[in-house]
């Protein structure tokens, strides 16, 4: 009896949760492209110190997730199915690898002019090039998977 209630209950939650996360990464996409924060001229500007704009908008993320976290921790927030959300402490690591990792990323922003978060919404927006950017990045991802434990850590 309650395998069926929850094999049952199981699916129709999972299918709300998806719904939920593709509206909440909607929304996400708009708030993105309304702030200009994917437009490539706003990235130059902010590698070459000519504007507050992307480091504002960066400093203002980083303050929300360190209030979300606080807050999570704090009151011991669940997932949408009612799980418990761990956050682990991670360890801090210091080494050149570190520097290799931040400048890969950066040239890598640099060039394409957005980071992995905005470029489903120049790809939504209608930047169809994008698509070359978002397929490289999936390959790297892969291949940081395969080679990770290879890697230094």
């Amino acid at each position: 009896m309650t395998t069926e209630s929850t094999t049952t209950e199981a699916p129709v939650l999972r299918a709300t949760g998806m719904l939920m996360y593709l509206a909440m990464g909607i929304v996400f996409g708009i708030i993105l492209t309304k702030s200009e924060v994917i437009s490539w001229f706003r990235i130059q500007e902010m590698f070459r110190f000519q504007s507050f704009h992307m480091y504002g908008v960066i400093g203002s993320a980083v303050l929300v997730g360190a209030v979300s976290t606080l807050l999570i921790k704090r009151f011991d927030v669940k997932t949408l199915s009612g799980d418990p959300i761990e956050i682990n402490d991670k360890p801090y690591q210091r080494g050149y690898n570190q520097w290799f990792g931040g400048t890969t990323f950066g040239l890598g922003w640099a060039l394409t002019g957005a980071c992995p978060g905005p470029l489903y919404a120049l790809l939504g927006g209608g930047v169809s090039v994008i698509a070359v950017v978002l397929f490289c990045a999936a390959l790297g991802a892969l291949a940081y998977g395969y080679l990770k434990p290879s890697l230094p850590h």
